[in-house]
């Protein structure tokens, strides 16, 4: 069965809205920056629009890109940060691999032993990351328990071990201050949906950005343009 163009009867060109949800997804800026950005392209785009665009099309995104993204390695860094919704703060759990390569993320409301098992059970199930041989976290509780509960269950191999050395996660933090860079401008998210799907769109851009893609290496913007055009049918 065909699979429905995520732009069909839009009232816009296909390619100017995944330039424009590239652009948002990568790059800190407004809807309102990007409103002006487009004028003076001769484009009138409504920043609400560009809102809509973007909360429907960064999951699609994440979702068609997560096939195409390349193997990661067995050591794991493992780290939280905060994400402000509603003038309250949430919590966006990531994983790199030793070489900075993003394993997974999870945005969860809470901060607990649940929240990390959940994170734990997304990051094993993506079809990019290698078996963990080693696992490092900080000295923040839930990680042991959630460590524990899963390798009873035998979802983590017995040989892998979980190591509480706050100085390793270092490239793990050096990630968080990009992610949250980018949710800068537009002051905090209004919704838990809202941050959800915008954050999916930052996490996976960040990843392609990072050579993550199969094909494309670092700094290949010309890669990464044409991957993600060739992923919605698109000529780059």
């Amino acid at each position: 069965m065909t699979e429905l163009h995520p732009f069909k009867w839009r009232h816009f060109q296909a390619d100017i809205i995944l330039l424009c949800v590239r652009w948002y997804l990568r790059y800190a800026l407004s809807y309102r920056d990007f409103e002006e950005m487009m004028r003076e392209r001769g484009l009138h785009v409504d920043h609400t629009t560009m809102y809509r665009w973007v909360q429907r099309s960064a999951p699609e995104l994440e979702r068609r890109c997560r096939p195409h993204l390349k193997s990661t390695v067995d050591s794991w860094r493992v780290d939280e940060t905060y994400i402000k919704v509603k003038k309250e703060w949430m919590y966006l759990y990531r994983a790199v691999d030793s070489q900075g390569y993003t394993l997974d993320f999870f945005f969860s409301p809470t901060r607990n032993a649940e929240a990390a098992t959940c994170f734990f059970r997304k990051t094993f199930a993506a079809s990019h990351t290698t078996e963990p041989r080693v696992i490092n976290v900080d000295k923040n509780a839930a990680y042991p328990k959630a460590f524990a509960e899963l390798k009873a269950e035998g979802h983590i191999p017995e040989h892998c071990e979980l190591r509480q050395v706050k100085y390793l996660n270092n490239r793990i933090e050096q990630g968080h201050r990009f992610i949250k860079r980018l949710t800068k401008p537009g002051m905090g998210f209004f919704s838990f949906e809202t941050a959800r799907k915008t954050l999916q769109g930052y996490e996976i851009m960040n990843m392609l950005r990072k050579g993550q893609g199969q094909g494309i290496e670092r700094g290949d913007v010309g890669g990464l343009v044409a991957l993600v055009a060739k992923l919605f049918g698109i000529a780059a």
